[in-house]
């Protein structure tokens, strides 16, 4: 790779996963009529597609210092019962409004951490969900596991449940790594989880790693993916640690700024990681993610049906998703809305009655074309842009650069990410992202680094 580009467009950016992104949504001009009206409106526009959950479980019993997540850090398991029965009257809130009998296409346990709930309880959670609803032909249910703490019996009842995708947060294998995010985690303890998962019948597989950690090497990092494709899961995805512990209190500074690896240390890591992957067969899915060319998420990505929202990228594309739990976020493709994100201020408002959102963005017609067009990038490397020609000049002019540096190539309104651009598609969405771009000096766009 291109060094002096590497060091050139190494800037934060967003991740995507919506456009607008969250500090950019419009919360004053945003009401919870909006977002019932919104969802309403796709619910029906794409009924036989079904449409997607997302449910948050926060509890853990450990803080990981890496962590960004909304969660709730207890060993008391009491908390589960009330936890489960709130969100059910939650599901029960949107089944009272929706006109029909909703279709479930997509379904994601997300957390904090998903297997602290007993098989018994997530069984009930899923059933109590379930019962008032009907299933797509080809629903896909995954879920976060911890490699620590989630048993046989938590496979074996998900998989019943018909749940066929599974994630474990592995981060890194380096002791001296683990002990810094206070995530302790033996390669025993996720080969055993892993061997359970193809046993029993899990069709995909997927770890989590992250590069930039504190005390992490290129010789960390070697050994970790080593290890990672000792097990050959189905997908990686292949995180950059974001360190932001202004935002998330004292939960991140279970080290010093000193022990993070440097800008042009961390991006090496990155690159290292990736040439391992390709070497061990694995695919590039958009950003972050790589796939074995048999796994679904690749399949998808070739037939061009690759997706991605608040839960990533995802090999079927459905207009809603109800987000369920405390933080959790929901889109109708013409609005986001995002929960409560204090336990006792999310279950005070399902328990009156009200859908507990605090916060969401109207689309405007002018977002929900940049809308298409970044998820056309991020998903399928290229866009052809369609109305509104003095808005695609100011693109192609933010665009200049790129094209200049060979990343991006331009031929009439369609836009296309070269080979070497794909690296770089995060600062390519960044050209199309007006309401970044109105917020910064136009001098400062690549001139930040991490």
């Amino acid at each position: 790779m291109n060094t002096e580009l590497i060091r050139k467009y190494n800037v934060p950016g967003p991740r995507y996963t919506s456009y607008p992104t969250v500090p950019f949504w419009n919360e004053q001009e945003f009401t919870t009529t909006d977002w019932e009206s919104t969802l309403i409106s796709s619910f029906v526009e794409s009924y036989a597609d079904g449409i997607s959950l997302y449910i948050h479980l926060p509890f853990c019993e450990s803080l990981c210092t890496f962590c960004g997540c909304h969660k709730q850090i207890t060993k008391r398991h009491d908390v589960e019962d009330p936890y489960i029965q709130t969100v059910l009257k939650e599901w029960q809130l949107y089944l009272d409004f929706l006109p029909l009998t909703p279709m479930i296409r997509e379904i994601h346990l997300g957390g904090g951490t998903p297997t602290f709930f007993s098989t018994s309880n997530l069984e009930r959670l899923i059933n109590g969900i379930l019962e008032k609803a009907e299933l797509a032909e080809d629903y896909q249910f995954s879920f976060e596991g911890h490699p620590n703490n989630t048993s046989k019996e938590h496979l074996q009842t998900l998989y019943d449940l018909g749940f066929r995708r599974v994630s474990y947060g592995v981060q890194d294998y380096d002791p001296q790594v683990q002990f810094a995010i206070n995530r302790i985690q033996p390669f025993e303890n996720v080969k055993r989880v892993h061997d359970w998962s193809q046993e029993i019948g899990y069709t995909s597989i997927n770890h989590d790693l992250v590069f930039g950690l504190p005390h992490q090497t290129r010789e960390s990092i070697e050994n970790t993916i080593e290890k990672t494709n000792e097990l050959r899961p189905d997908r990686i995805a292949f995180y950059s640690y974001a360190h932001v512990p202004w935002m998330k209190g004292n939960g991140q500074r279970g080290f010093d700024e000193k022990d993070l690896p440097k800008d042009h240390e961390k991006r090496a890591l990155y690159e290292l990681g990736k040439h391992m992957f390709f070497e061990n067969g694995y695919r590039e899915i958009g950003m972050d993610h790589f796939a074995l060319p048999s796994d679904s998420l690749y399949q998808a990505m070739k037939a061009r049906d690759l997706h991605r929202n608040f839960m990533g990228y995802t090999s079927g594309s459905t207009k809603a998703l109800i987000g369920l739990g405390l933080s959790a976020i929901s889109d109708s493709w013409y609005s986001f809305a995002q929960n409560e994100k204090k336990l006792k201020d999310y279950r005070k408002q399902v328990e009156e009655g009200n859908l507990p959102v605090f916060r969401g963005h109207l689309l405007s017609t002018e977002d929900l074309l940049l809308r298409e067009n970044i998820l056309n990038i991020m998903c399928r490397f290229e866009t052809e842009f369609e109305g509104d020609y003095p808005l695609f000049e100011m693109i192609k002019e933010d665009l200049e650069e790129l094209v200049s540096d060979g990343l991006v190539h331009i031929n009439g309104r369609k836009v296309t990410v070269t080979k070497e651009g794909i690296p770089f598609v995060r600062n390519i969405c960044m050209a199309f992202d007006r309401k970044l771009q109105e917020s910064k000096p136009r001098e400062n766009l690549f001139s930040k680094t991490v």
